[in-house]
C-alpha cells in the first residue's frame, strides 16, 4: 500500500520502495541521492572520472533510459551524471497532478543540478536530453549558459508557447489523450508497446527492461508527474507554461552555448523542433544537425551508439 510522506511545504510526495529496483537488468550503478526544497530526494547516478556529461530524460522514463549509453561514455574517459526527474525513477513523487508545474520542475533540477555541484563539483557541463529531459534542460541553459560547454538536443525543444494547430490525428495529440486514458499506466508500455503512439518503429522490450521501466510506479498514486507531463507542454499562448517558454526563447535567441541536434527519423512527435532549435539559437549555427535513421522517439534505446557518437564529437569540438 502507498504510504505518503510530508514535504515542509505542506504537499505530500511518494518513495518508490528499494526493492522494486532490485537485480535489474543491465543496472549496476550505484544509486546516489541529494536533497532539495520542499524536502524531496532525488536519485543520480555518477559514473566515471573526466569531463562531466549531463544525460537528462523525459516522459516517462527515469535514467535507465541511458543504461547502453552510460558505459560507453564512461569508457571514453567521461563522468556521466544521470538524474531521475522529481516524479520518476527513484527521486519522490509528489501525489497531487497539480503539484507539478513547468516551472517547478526547473527550479527542482536547478537545485538538484546545484546539489550534485556542492557534493562533487562538475566543472563545465555537456548535456544530452530528450523529450522533457530539453524541454527543462534547455531553459536551464539559457538561464546558466556559463555551466555548459555544448549540448545535444535529441527529439526536444523549447515550444514558442504560441498558439498551435493540431488535428486530432496529430502524433502529439494521439501521445498526449494516449497517456491521459492509458490503464494502467505502464512506462513499458509508453517505450515499447504496439499501441503506443511514441513507438513508431515497433520498438520490443524483454520483460526484464519492461518490470526495470515499471519499477518506479507500483500503483496509479505514484503516476502522477508521468500523466501530468504531457499536459504541461503549451499549445497556445494561454497556456500557464507558456510565459517560461517566452522568457526561456528571449535568452536561446542570444545564447553561444555551442548546440546540435541528433533526432531519430521515425519520430514524429518531435520532427518540427529539430528546424526550430537548429535556425534559431546562435550557438547552433555552423554545428552538425544530423537525422539518425531507424529511430524512434527513445532514441537512447534504438540507436544509443550514434547519441554517444553525438556526443563525443561535441565533446572534441568544444576542447
Amino acid at each position: 500500500m502507498s504510504q505518503t510522506m510530508p514535504s515542509p511545504t505542506g504537499f505530500e510526495f511518494l518513495r518508490t520502495p528499494d526493492e522494486r529496483f532490485a537485480s535489474l537488468t543491465d543496472w549496476p550503478f550505484e544509486p546516489r541521492y541529494v536533497t532539495i526544497s520542499e524536502g524531496l530526494r532525488v536519485h543520480y547516478v555518477d559514473e566515471g572520472t573526466g569531463p562531466t556529461v549531463l544525460l537528462l530524460h523525459g516522459e516517462p522514463t527515469w535514467a535507465y533510459l541511458y543504461r547502453k549509453m552510460i558505459p560507453e561514455l564512461v569508457r571514453s574517459g567521461c563522468r556521466v551524471i544521470v538524474p531521475d526527474l522529481v516524479g520518476f525513477g527513484r527521486s519522490d513523487k509528489p501525489t497531487l497532478r497539480d503539484d507539478y508545474t513547468y516551472g517547478r520542475h526547473l527550479r527542482w533540477l536547478t537545485e538538484t543540478i546545484d546539489a550534485i555541484e556542492s557534493a562533487s563539483p562538475l566543472g563545465t557541463v555537456t548535456m544530452f536530453c530528450q523529450d522533457w529531459g530539453g524541454l527543462i534542460g534547455l531553459c536551464h541553459i539559457a538561464r546558466h549558459p556559463e555551466t555548459y560547454r555544448g549540448v545535444v538536443a535529441s527529439n526536444t525543444g523549447v515550444p514558442l508557447g504560441r498558439d498551435v494547430r493540431m488535428n486530432d490525428d496529430d502524433v502529439f495529440a494521439v501521445w498526449r489523450q494516449f497517456s491521459q486514458d492509458v490503464t494502467p499506466f505502464l512506462a513499458s508500455v509508453c517505450v515499447g508497446g504496439d499501441s503506443s503512439p511514441l513507438n513508431a518503429i515497433g520498438f520490443e522490450l524483454s520483460d526484464e527492461e519492461q518490470k526495470a521501466y515499471d519499477a518506479p510506479f507500483p500503483d496509479e498514486s505514484y503516476a502522477a508527474g508521468a500523466r501530468q507531463f504531457p499536459l504541461l507542454v503549451p499549445t497556445s499562448s494561454v497556456h500557464p507554461s507558456a510565459p517560461i517558454c517566452w522568457t526561456t526563447w528571449s535568452l536561446l535567441s542570444r545564447c553561444e552555448v555551442p548546440l546540435t541536434t541528433a533526432f531519430g527519423s521515425e519520430d514524429k512527435a518531435t520532427a518540427a523542433l529539430q528546424g526550430l532549435m537548429s535556425s534559431s539559437v546562435p550557438g547552433a549555427a555552423n554545428q552538425p544537425h544530423v537525422v539518425i535513421e531507424n529511430a524512434g522517439h527513445f532514441i537512447q534505446e534504438h540507436e544509443p551508439e550514434q547519441c554517444v557518437d553525438a556526443i563525443l564529437s561535441l565533446l572534441k569540438r568544444t576542447s
